[in-house]
């Protein structure tokens, strides 16, 4: 017998090669229906496998994240199938799972180009396919078996894979007429896959490397219930509207060039109002909470990220080092850490200075392949609202309570009401990932668990997810059409202090070693607000809005008066746009609700007289006249970033309560 551990702490008795699928019948026939895979010792295993001896485990569904990554991985099997029977020779790159769906790169046989009658051909396959309910077989086999397998097969992508797996286990997994080179997990059969849409295809390199063939990319995604299909399909058409590349363009706030650089987002006047209104709220919060400011520069010698780890363990998603005439060697800044560890280390520190919190909106440097890159989501220049906390071991727990209040002000502001959050913690059976030792990283690993729990947090616990120097909180956000998305980001090091030898003079006169925290609650300003455009659809609060008003004359006889309302608003700090254009007034109209202004002002005689304008609400219409004083009052009121800051305090504070007050009495039943 074996003893199996629950996630809530409770242990069952079973035979020894227990499989997960008769664990989770054993708990439950829905959940024996709705389990895609089982975790055993944090590590993913098919339901089908045996478990040998005493586990911790969890059995995952499709409404977990890594269930979805399951389910995603089978389909893309699935769908490798389905090709392979319709295009007979087809050579199989990678087909992994992403976000929301899945993906597999081919070199389809015969050269032959897939169109979007094909992918429906293709579609209808995997349907008659999936209700075989043919089940996936794990096969571990040797190096020299899967390299004769695929030579005899002819498919020279796995083989040029299987070079790098020499030293690894190495499984195929097999369903109906199809074999692949696969880790796993996948679920127990073909015909858990209910519901299939295939999206698109596109091009892409092999290895993203664009001096080898291009491949086509299929992506599709599927569903355990036709039902959730409908509503993601739904989904994806609202997402087509509030796409914030097309929206970025028609608001003008910012714009892409080759001329400049991919990935290299350059910021347009509106953009960089909005831009500048989120730094000043947080730069005016971050002082309230005993944040001082500094600014490091955009390159860094590269020894100075040797010492910090960051190169090697992040040299593939950098920049080329820049190397100088007299053997020096720079390099495009990757982090802020290292810079600001260097801040620390410029003088001596008593225990008395600390905390030291050194916050920078700094702009570093990635390498994004091309095929990557998304809009503000996913660029190579981007700028971090980073700080770095210098604490002693006994100011830990507060210290990062102080930092999950400030992420969940940041949230509350703009209206991210709904998320819940993440541990991502170190994978211990792949220490090469990471550096320190197993004690600092259990000391880490603890802290955030016991904080993220006294804080009433709703968390979930990610394997292998952690950065090479330390677990982290991510906070994992759902915009307003329901997607998840990661934003703020909270890091706890005992790690870069060691590598950096920083120190501080505690009471006893002894040297002792300072702990950072690291956090981001933007985690980037170019992500945060390609998100935050998506989320209003571009309709923005008034106080964050680019332009707030604009004022339109209903004729010429009135410009000098609509100018005079144009400059006294401004002189108010208002962000207010005049339209002076001799066009008709419905089609001014027209353009700012087109530019989702929230107010248009409307003055003709009848306004001139009063000292008044005609207001209408963007998306309410009109809300009849008012007078200069009525106006100013209702901007300044919606506009003052303190009062925004009070609400998104109290808001934060609030929630915190509530959550706080369910975790006490999840604890007491």
């Amino acid at each position: 017998m074996i003893t199996i551990t629950l996630p809530d702490g409770s242990s069952r008795e079973y035979n020894a090669g227990v499989t997960g699928a008769e664990i989770a019948a054993s708990i439950s026939g829905g959940l024996a229906r709705e389990a895609v895979g089982i975790h055993v010792n944090g590590q993913p295993y098919d339901l089908s496998r045996p478990i040998e001896s005493d586990a911790s485990i969890r059995i995952v569904t499709f409404n977990d994240d890594d269930g979805k990554s399951i389910f995603w991985h089978s389909s893309a099997h699935l769908m490798a199938e389905a090709i392979e029977a319709l295009y007979p020779g087809t050579k199989f790159g990678i087909g992994p799972p992403i976000e929301n769906g899945f993906y597999y790169d081919m070199d389809i046989a015969g050269g032959h180009m897939l169109s979007v009658d094909d992918l429906d051909a293709v579609e209808k396959k995997m349907n008659e396919l999936a209700k075989q309910d043919n089940r996936f077989e794990r096969i571990p086999i040797s190096w020299e078996e899967a390299v004769a397998y695929f030579r005899e097969k002819g498919d020279e992508y796995k083989l040029e894979l299987l070079e790098d797996f020499k030293d690894r286990e190495i499984t195929f997994y097999h369903q109906g007429n199809f074999t692949d080179l696969c880790r796993g997990t996948h679920v127990p059969s073909t015909g858990r896959i209910k519901a299939i849409k295939l999206l698109s295809v596109s091009s892409a390199y092999w290895r993203g490397d664009v001096k080898r063939k291009q491949l086509q990319r299929v992506y599709g995604v599927t569903f355990p219930k036709k039902s959730m299909l409908d509503e993601y399909l739904v989904m994806l058409e609202e997402a087509k509207k509030r796409d914030h590349r097309k929206l970025g363009r028609e608001l003008e706030l910012f714009m892409f060039t080759p001329e400049i650089g991919q990935g290299l987002p350059v910021w347009l006047p509106k953009g960089a109002v909005l831009r500048e209104t989120l730094v000043d709220l947080l730069r005016s919060e971050q002082r309230r909470r005993g944040y001082d400011p500094v600014v490091t520069p955009h390159i860094g010698n590269l020894d100075l990220y040797r010492t910090s780890g960051h190169y090697p363990y992040y040299a593939e998603s950098q920049f080329t080092p820049i190397k100088l005439e007299e053997d020096e060697e720079y390099l495009l800044k990757p982090m802020n850490c290292p810079h600001h560890c260097q801040i620390y280390a410029s003088k001596p520190r008593s225990y008395r200075d600390l905390p030291v919190r050194l916050a920078e909106f700094g702009t570093v440097y990635r390498y994004e392949k091309s095929g990557q890159l998304n809009g503000l989501t996913r660029v190579r220049g981007l700028t971090q609202d980073d700080a770095h906390l210098f604490v002693r071991p006994d100011q830990v727990h507060e210290e990062l309570h102080g930092v999950l209040d400030l992420v969940q002000f940041v949230l509350s502001v703009v209206h991210f009401h709904n998320f819940t959050v993440r541990l991502s913690f170190r994978d211990p059976e792949n220490s090469s990932k990471y550096v320190g030792d197993d004690a600092l990283w259990e000391n880490a690993e603890r802290a955030l668990q016991e904080v993220a729990e006294a804080h009433g947090l709703n968390y979930t616990i990610g394997i292998g997810e952690a950065a090479f120097y330390g677990p982290k909180i991510d906070f994992m956000v759902r915009d307003a059409i329901g997607r998840e998305w990661q934003m703020g980001t909270v890091q706890l090091d005992y790690n870069l202090p060691n590598r950096f030898n920083l120190e501080y003079t505690g009471a006893d006169g002894q040297k002792h070693r300072p702990v950072m925290i690291h956090r981001a609650p933007f985690g980037s300003l170019e992500r945060f607000i390609g998100v935050l455009i998506e989320h209003f659809a571009g309709n923005f609060p008034f106080w964050l809005t680019p332009v707030q008003a604009v004022v339109l004359p209903l004729s010429e006889h009135y410009v000098e008066y609509a100018r005079s309302v144009h400059a006294r608003l401004r002189a108010e700090g208002f962000r207010v746009d005049l339209d002076e254009r001799n066009e008709k007034i419905g089609y001014k109209i027209r353009e700012a609700e087109l530019q989702k202004i929230p107010y248009m002002l409307i003055v003709g005689e009848k306004e001139q007289a009063a000292g008044a304008a005609a207001v209408r609400v963007h998306g309410e219409g009109d809300k009849g006249q008012k007078t200069m004083e009525e106006i100013i009052a209702t901007f300044a009121e919606l506009s003052d970033l303190e009062k925004v800051a009070e609400a998104g305090r109290a808001d934060a504070a609030a929630a915190k309560a509530e959550a706080q007050k369910k975790a006490e009495m999840s604890d007491a039943e």
